[in-house]
């Protein structure tokens, strides 16, 4: 017996032997770390890479085993234990490639040797107790991690999906030690989820038809109510806003021009109808980058693409070739900022001249998006359908064959005139100079006048036409030892001219009475006709007209646009009669084809004059023909070229320090999480755009599914799971519930990334039909119910507030009932007045006529308007996305909804609709007719009797006034 155990006893032996060698062998690379290692790292490095550092450089802890496996501003361990010339820290301590550290010397060969044999043998670190605290994220933070498939706790139903929704949050409230809201009233859930779905209240018939249906059975009503929300075309309009928020659309460029876009609109209306015909979001996202890709010569699906041109963008344009390399990267920019903060949470955006911060994203990540988008342009194009551009050919084509066969017969002709009158300008000799725009003088024989005429033909830009070029000043001078200027207006004188140019917020910008002000300051745009006409208070004899276009303080300032360079000036005793007294014929052309211009009629035989005459006759015919042609639609929906170089990291983020090549290419930062794709350098401009659109909404990708689950149940409870919707990162929020916001994830990409499969499990779950009352205990929990102890109330937002005073006073345009009738679309109307000179200006509208009572979504949002009431109520300036709005509380607020004309013209249409069809309405027929179109209620007897006597005292209209500013009618609980 005692033999058959030695084999045992042995083998135990051989066992212990091993671990206590291991031990022992541990002991001594840990005595090593401590003699040879730590010695170092605290006098060299800590300092500037430790917990207790004033500033903390690089990101890098090197005073913890998890500070160094944690990595810097990279995002990498700077250790990688065995392979020593894979460990960043070494390639800083040898001072390879430009990495130095300590920056104040390099270490001794000795020291180096020694972390190299420490790095070599594992990198045994006993800090591993050593509190750390992380400065940013690596690849193991949450949101990077694949979708997780968690079951709902509890016996849920596994086919309702509410069921399992409240399972999620009730697990999370017992652990709290709270429970959920008992069910709200009826009233208060169908005006939840009508505002919640639709934007818009419920009708008093709707409220009651449902409250009945509700006291028969709750469940079967609420799903018929939701389902009901699900299919109105309204849907599209509340949801298609939200959106908008999210992508930053604008119809306007921003920036200092901020110039207005007018045909931006069709994205908007895009967006609308994909959402109401639950267009499965992935599909919707690829639209969006690459629509004319996925969808050519379909106008319904390539508007998708405008997305990536709906942010603002710098057109001034500038000749400084850095200038314009800085303006095209910021252009760039803004997209992939939008393109990674909207679809994946991420703020790639933030290692444009390093690798992040705080998130495991290197610069090179920034740069493969940036190579995806190398050829995205902002402009306009055409945007039709195959029928639309073969039938837009058929009608030009042949029009566009017979004017080429024209011009093809006028072309030698021209040429010919053109030949001869160059020969004849060789012979010709002008006896003055040409003219300068600073100060031109024309002189001529004393002769009296009252009125003077410059009759211009050609400016210095056009050789056949003055119009739209400029004069600064125009004198005209008396004849005798005492020369004086007449033409002042000072003296009174007065100018007549049309304007190229017209300002609406400066009426009297650019006109002719600048010429006689005797300032250098502004100056006349001429119109057409290209004439200026100055009348004297008195006939004077007259020997000298000068002409400048010099702006500034002192006539030797330089001259800006065009200057008139061949005209006639003519004088008048009466203003009917006319004689020319000088003129520039005989200067030297401004240039040889102003010279040809000039010689051009003295030369042509009557033959050949005919000859073009006839040919240029039949040409401009065609061109009529041609002009009544209606063009082909055209869209602000961005342009799409070939990038003729390949896309580099910059240096620093400076284009001007331009590094490796950057291929398009799928996020590192994901590469763990979900498969890929690389391209090559010089991939098709469209390849880019298509092949990322598609790894950003690959199943596979975590992050895609679960930012838009988060943003839905951000709408539909004020806050979202994570709290920062555009931002997964490390200084984003974290989930309040993780489980549940994976399981909706995976729920979405089950359904076929549908939403309103998941819009309607939220709202039949009990989780959203609980009363949104508070009570003690759940505040002193979670004051913010963001365990969704209770339904959290809201304000109403700013576009919900002027649909409901519009659509309770009856004054609503495009009230649709079914899923078929038309909703108030196309162009965007203005609640402000818009100007244009070099800059637009937007002025806010005191009154608002009936042709702006559309949804406010359809409101032509231009950035940096400000429109009152809906500013006032935190309307976001979208010259950035929105992707949470402010909700604040102010005076003004109170100020606005009280006393806009606005509030008055609704006011005053909803006590003519409260009294409709009654000649002599009661005050009680009034109070109860306003209470059920605006409250969807019965007024109680306090409320009916202070209405009443409001109604005495002040009239109708007064009492709607105020009921339009009950807080019952800004809330929704």
């Amino acid at each position: 017996m005692i033999g058959r155990h030695i084999p045992a006893v042995l083998s135990t032996w051989l066992v212990l032997n091993a671990i206590f060698a291991v031990r022992a062998d541990d002991a001594a690379r840990i005595a090593f770390f401590e003699q040879k290692i730590r010695p170092v790292l605290v006098e060299h490095c800590y300092e500037c890479h430790s917990a207790k550092s004033e500033k903390l450089k690089g990101g890098l802890q090197l005073d913890s085993q998890a500070g160094w496996q944690a990595g810097g501003d990279s995002g990498q361990a700077v250790i990688v234990p065995g392979k020593v010339d894979e460990s960043l820290l070494m390639q800083y301590l040898r001072y390879a490639d430009g990495l130095e550290m300590p920056p104040s010397g390099k270490l001794p060969d000795s020291v180096l040797a020694d972390f190299e044999q420490w790095i070599a043998s594992g990198a045994a670190d006993p800090r591993t107790n050593v509190q750390f605290e992380a400065q940013r994220g690596d690849k193991t933070w949450w949101s990077l991690q694949p979708l997780r498939k968690h079951p709902a706790p509890g016996p849920a139903d596994a086919v309702d999906g509410s069921k399992s929704i409240d399972e999620f949050i009730a697990s999370k409230l017992a652990e709290h030690n709270l429970t959920r809201n008992p069910p709200t009233e009826a009233r208060q859930l169908i005006r939840r989820m009508s505002y919640d779905v639709l934007g818009l209240p419920p009708t008093a018939q709707e409220v009651q038809d449902f409250a009945v249906a509700y006291a028969e059975d709750p469940q079967r009503a609420t799903v018929k109510l939701a389902d009901r929300l699900l299919q109105s075309p309204h849907y599209g309009e509340q949801w298609g806003r939200h959106w908008l928020d999210v992508v930053r659309f604008g119809e306007s460029n921003g920036f200092e021009r901020n110039v207005i876009i007018d045909d931006l609109w069709p994205f908007r209306d895009y967006v609308i109808r994909s959402i109401n015909a639950d267009k499965p979001f992935n599909r919707f996202i690829i639209e969006h980058l690459a629509g004319d890709v996925v969808g050519k010569d379909d106008p319904d699906i390539e508007i998708g693409s405008a997305f990536l041109v709906a942010g603002p963008y710098d057109d001034v344009g500038n000749q400084d070739v850095v200038a314009q390399a800085n303006i095209r990267a910021a252009t760039l920019d803004e997209i992939i900022t939008i393109t990674s903060g909207a679809f994946l949470g991420l703020t790639v955006n933030c290692a444009r001249c390093h690798n992040h911060k705080f998130d495991p994203i290197p610069a090179e990540d920034y740069y493969r998006l940036r190579s995806a988008f190398e050829g995205v342009k902002h402009g306009r194009r055409t945007v039709a359908t195959t029928a639309q551009k073969r039938n837009h050919a058929d009608a030009t084509q042949p029009l566009s064959a017979e004017k080429k066969r024209l011009t093809d017969l006028l072309e030698p002709i021209e040429k010919a005139v053109e030949q001869r009158l160059l020969e004849a300008l060789k012979a010709t000799r002008f006896p003055r100079p040409k003219i300068d725009p600073l100060l031109t003088e024309e002189r001529f024989d004393p002769i009296a006048a009252r009125h003077i005429r410059l009759a211009m033909h050609a400016s210095t830009d056009k050789p056949n036409s003055a119009v739209g070029s400029r004069l600064v000043e125009v004198e005209v001078w008396t004849a005798g030892e005492e020369p004086r200027n007449v033409a002042l207006a000072i003296h009174g004188a007065q100018a007549i001219g049309a304007r190229s140019t017209i300002a609406e917020d400066f009426p009297n910008a650019y006109g002719p009475q600048f010429t006689i002000d005797g300032q250098t300051g502004e100056q006349w745009f001429i119109g057409q006709p290209a004439e200026l006409t100055i009348s004297l208070a008195d006939v004077a004899t007259i020997d000298r007209v000068t002409l400048s276009n010099a702006k500034g303080k002192s006539i030797q300032d330089k001259a800006q646009g065009a200057t008139p360079c061949e005209y006639e000036i003519l004088v008048s005793m009466d203003g009917e009669r006319w004689q020319t007294v000088a003129s520039s014929f005989d200067r030297e052309p401004w240039s040889q084809a102003h010279a040809i211009e000039r010689l051009r009629q003295q030369s042509l035989s009557g033959e050949e004059t005919q000859q073009i005459q006839q040919l240029k006759s039949q040409i401009a015919k065609i061109d009529r023909q041609l002009k009544e042609i209606a063009p082909l639609p055209t869209m602000f929906v961005g342009l799409h070229s070939q990038p003729t170089e390949a896309t580099r990291l910059h240096i620093g983020g400076d284009p001007m320090k331009p590094g490796e090549a950057i291929a398009p290419a799928s996020l590192e930062v994901l590469r763990d999480a979900a498969p890929g794709f690389e391209l090559p350098l010089d991939a098709q401009e469209s390849d880019r755009r298509l092949e990322l659109a598609k790894w950003i909404t690959a199943n596979e990708n975590p992050l895609t599914a679960r930012v838009l689950v988060n943003r839905v149940w951000q709408y539909h409870f004020g806050t979202g799971i994570v709290d920062t919707p555009s931002d997964f990162g490390f200084l984003g929020g974290q989930p309040t519930h993780p489980e549940l916001l994976d399981w909706l994830a995976t729920r979405l990409i089950e359904n076929g990334w549908r939403l309103k499969h998941l819009h309607r499990d939220i709202l039949l779950s009990q989780t959203y039909r609980q009363s949104a009352e508070a009570h003690s205990e759940g505040l002193a929990v979670d004051k913010h119910a963001r365990l969704l102890w209770r339904f959290p109330p809201r304000r109403l937002a700013a576009e919900e507030i002027r649909d409901t005073m519009l659509f309770v006073s009856g004054q609503l345009r495009g009230v649709v009932t079914s899923a078929t009738d038309s909703l108030a679309d196309g162009p965007g109307f203005r609640l402000y007045k818009f100007t244009q000179n070099n800059v637009c200006t937007y002025f806010p509208l005191d009154s608002h006529g009936p042709e702006t009572y559309r949804r406010a979504v359809y409101h032509q949002n231009a950035r940096a308007s400000v429109v009152d009431l809906l500013a006032d109520f935190d309307l976001p300036d979208n010259a950035f996305a929105a992707p949470v709005r402010a909700s604040t509380t102010t005076p003004l607020q109170a100020l606005t909804l009280l006393n806009h004309q606005f509030t008055l013209d609704m006011a005053a249409a909803l006590a003519t609709r409260a009294a409709e069809g009654q000649s002599a309405p009661s005050p009680e027929t009034i109070v109860n007719n306003v209470y059920a179109k605006v409250l969807q209620r019965d007024a109680t007897a306090v409320e009916r009797a202070a209405a009443t006597r409001l109604i005495a005292e002040h009239g109708a209209a007064a009492f709607c006034r105020a009921v339009l500013n009950l807080n019952e009618v800004l809330y929704v609980e």
